[in-house]
């Protein structure tokens, strides 16, 4: 196998990736809170995920990648209330969503994903033996984590001097001995309203960063190669599982912590909070494809802000249409030539295996699309074996009736003609609306179903 190097934030710089087993490497995502759309920043991170496994899977690792959905918490109960709904019902609707967008993205779906609400029991245990091993004490209102007992708190956050931390932690508002301990178990209260669970160790709910603590450590084990995420998660919620996790272990926790930079907006992170973000639902409807969006992500490292504005989306998406136009040309094309695979493949693992230098990789596609002494047929099967690290579903582009249908759209197409034949109405119908979403109308003939473009490109 070819020598990968990573940036890893718990030591601040490049270095080799050597996964705990040979061929096989274990990795763990922190998915998303379930009480809302996911903004195009949370699929920023989504799309680094997807890189990441992607070069990971070319190299010829065997990836086992756990990714959990947060399905209780603060935000989710508060809005299960506002919306009188059932938090079941809830975060089902949000994750179904969210589940959609990975796919419209052609995101690799990860082998498991468990949601929080499924694992209480294993929380439990765990805060159990932190209580045990007197890492944890008991409140008023819940069990928190005493941070002043385990050594290296703050190790990959760097945080020096403790007292830097209150202003972020203090928020919380618990009764606790130390105003920068975290919690582990918050007691029931009435406004949890229906919430809880009856447990050994009281009734009440998980607080968030247990569930991540124990949902990877149940299916990667007690030390595992990869954790990713933002880089805000950085602090409070990635030092915190770490501190938890290797009080209760006595391991190293996580090998290599990969996080991605914020998407940002006019200088800001786009976040729910500061009433900036954008939806993949509404780049749709204002005409642009998610692949026009991975595109976009593709072309800025992956630890660089990435500072969207429309007029950046609006090139990503000519780019990637010159793209098409290119691999239609190149489809036609029957120029004998040289087999410039190796010397073109060395250049593009290069990039990729130097901390997903994807911006890289992608100047290195066009220059192998321009090379005209590339033999065509050769050049085609070339890009179409690269393009499994990139995701650009290039396989699929293809020319039909003037109306190329995106390889999301096809794959909602396509199940919604198997609940038709089950005779699954409603079903259908959603999916209809869903497709209607991405700017394309379909229509129900004697031939089968036709397609419609709702807009038009420029």
């Amino acid at each position: 196998m070819d020598k990968i190097y990573l940036y890893n934030t718990l030591i601040r710089k490049k270095e080799l990736f050597i996964p705990i087993k040979k061929s096989k490497v274990s990795m763990y995502t922190c998915g998303p809170t379930v009480y809302w759309y996911q903004h195009i920043g949370n699929l920023r991170t989504m799309l680094l995920n997807d890189f990441l496994k992607r070069v990971l899977l070319h190299c010829g690792y065997k990836v086992k990648h756990v990714m959990n959905i947060t399905d209780v918490d603060d935000k989710t109960i508060k809005a299960s209330m506002n919306e009188n709904i059932s938090l079941k019902d809830l975060t089902t609707k949000y994750e179904e969503i969210f589940l959609i967008d990975l796919n419209s993205l052609n995101i690799i779906t990860p082998n498991i994903l468990v949601r929080a609400t499924d694992s209480i029991k294993d929380m439990v245990k765990l805060i159990k033996t932190l209580q045990k091993k007197g890492y944890a004490y008991k409140t008023s209102d819940g069990i928190y984590f005493s941070i002043l007992k385990f050594k290296n708190y703050g190790k990959l956050a760097i945080l020096n001097k403790l007292k830097k931390t209150k202003a972020r932690i203090i928020s919380d508002n618990y009764d606790k001995s130390n105003v920068k301990d975290f919690a582990l178990w918050k007691f029931y209260t009435e406004n949890d309203g229906v919430v809880f669970w009856e447990t050994e160790i009281g009734k009440g709910r998980p607080g968030w960063h247990i569930e991540c603590s124990a949902m990877s450590m149940k299916y990667l084990g007690d030390n595992f190669d990869i954790h990713t995420g933002g880089t805000d998660l950085i602090f409070p919620h990635h030092t915190n599982e770490i501190a938890q996790s290797e009080a209760t272990t006595n391991k190293k926790f996580v090998n290599y912590w990969i996080h991605g930079g914020f998407l940002t907006m006019k200088e800001s992170k786009m976040s729910k909070s500061l009433g900036n973000i954008i939806t993949l639902k509404e780049l749709i409807q204002q005409t642009y494809s998610p692949m026009h969006f991975r595109y976009l992500c593709l072309q800025t490292h992956y630890r660089k802000a990435l500072n969207f504005s429309w007029e950046n989306l609006d090139a990503a998406r000519s780019a990637h249409k010159k793209l098409e136009r290119k691999i239609i040309q190149l489809k036609k094309e029957k120029h004998k030539g040289a087999d410039k695979k190796k010397e073109y493949e060395k250049k593009f693992h290069e990039a990729i295996y130097d901390d997903l230098n994807f911006p890289r990789a992608l100047q290195i596609i066009w220059k192998i699309i321009e090379d005209e002494s590339f033999d065509s047929e050769k050049k085609l099967r070339f890009i179409e074996h690269l393009d499994s690290v990139l995701g650009l579903n290039i396989k699929e582009i293809s020319e039909d009736n003037n109306i190329a249908i995106p390889p999301e759209v096809q794959k909602l197409i396509d199940s919604r003609e198997r609940l038709r034949k089950a005779k699954l109405w409603a079903e259908a119908d959603i999916i209809r609306e869903r497709i209607k979403e991405f700017g394309y109308q379909i229509e129900d003939t004697p031939d089968g179903p036709q397609i419609e473009k709702l807009y038009r490109e420029d």
